[in-house]
């Protein structure tokens, strides 16, 4: 994947670049941001939404089935590792991300199933649903990104 370039100037207005396209991020008013986009967790969970949509599109096109549309409501709600009874790990909060998907069309009962079963595997499942490592460089003012400071 090409490198995004993500670039904020002053309060809390962000500009995304992806490919040729711009997404805007900020926080709303009352939290003193502008309020000309949505929210980064916001952004987040929004996108897991359209990969689940993308990864079940797909599919149903490569097997030629009838999907007319697909709709996905997703919330995202943390909880701290106490108060979610479920998980017996050692991180301090715990995230649950619920989706509710309905697929349109002349579909079977088993072809919505495995649409069910594909939509759990869409590529941000996966990143979400395995280790993640983080790797921050800070980079010296003047320098490109991506571009090596001189030894």
């Amino acid at each position: 994947m090409a490198p995004i370039v993500v670039r904020s100037d002053e309060n809390f207005r962000t500009e995304v670049s992806i490919r040729s396209h711009t997404v805007i991020a900020d926080e709303p008013i009352q939290d003193g941001g502008t309020d000309e986009g949505a929210t980064p967790m916001e952004i987040l969970t929004g996108m897991i939404g359209a990969c689940v949509a993308v990864t079940t599109r797909a599919y149903a096109r490569r097997k030629q089935w009838a999907l007319e549309g697909i709709t996905v409501e997703v919330e995202l709600e943390r909880f701290k590792r106490e108060d979610y009874p479920a998980y017996t790990g050692e991180a301090p909060y715990v995230h649950e991300v619920r989706e509710r998907i309905q697929f349109e069309g002349s579909l079977t009962d088993e072809q919505r199933a495995r649409l069910m079963q594909i939509a759990a595997k869409c590529p941000i499942h996966i990143v979400l649903e395995n280790p993640v490592f983080f790797v921050k460089e800070q980079v010296d003012q003047g320098l490109a990104a991506g571009e090596a400071s001189p030894l």
